[in-house]
């Protein structure tokens, strides 16, 4: 697939089919992942593979709690959150946190080397780490959509690293940017509704342009 269409296909999907992903493919897309740039030149990227369901149910029990639609409309107003669009993609998306990740084929924990203290740095360029690893998972997420396989993200709370890294034995030297949940879209699986954007407003020359 040309890589503008892998792009534009790459969707965010919380319905996951029952079609097992290939582990050559799964490798395949890792590799992608392994192509991206990185701050050290090093690549000190592991990725924890969660194929077990019981032992993903486990996890996942300890760390998530459900929340139904009415739950999810309290959160974003507790947010103050008015965005039309915004707020759809929240309601629907906060209901199917557990079932994403434990229905997915393929639950990704990816790993970054990050000696110093990753939510206190003492500088922009101590998170040089983090950024590299979410070049990585963006080339893996569009590798995949190139297969026909779509995934979603979600970022653990502070406890909940400690209890993922516990849990599948992570060393204290490594950290968790994110779930990574991979699979084939279910036949309803719903792609949330996008905010359009003009280019013509987002993009600057020599100066940030204000509005007149």
């Amino acid at each position: 697939m040309d890589v503008y269409a892998a792009i534009n296909a790459r969707q965010t999907i919380r319905d996951f089919s029952e079609q097992a992903i290939e582990p050559t493919l799964i490798e395949r897309i890792i590799s992608a992942g392994m192509a991206a740039p990185t701050n050290n030149h090093l690549r000190e990227w592991h990725f924890v593979l969660l194929q077990d369901a019981a032992k993903r149910q486990e996890l996942l029990a300890q760390v998530i709690h459900p929340l139904n639609k009415q739950d999810s409309i309290r959160v974003v107003d507790s947010w103050g959150m008015t965005d039309e669009v915004q707020r759809e993609m929240y309601v629907d998306a906060i209901p199917k946190q557990y079932r994403m990740l434990a229905t997915s084929a393929c639950l990704m924990l990816p790993c970054f080397r990050q000696e110093s203290d990753l939510l206190r740095p003492e500088t922009l360029s101590s998170l040089n780490g983090l950024a590299s690893m979410w070049c990585c998972i963006e080339n893996m997420l569009v590798a995949a959509a190139a297969e026909g396989v779509f995934g979603v993200l979600r970022i653990p709370g502070e406890n909940e690293r400690s209890v993922i890294k516990r849990f599948l034995g992570i060393p204290g030297s490594y950290e968790i940017p994110c779930y990574l949940a991979l699979g084939y879209p279910a036949e309803q699986a719903r792609r949330a509704r996008q905010t359009e954007i003009d280019l013509n407003e987002r993009i600057h020359y020599d100066r940030w342009r204000t509005e007149e």
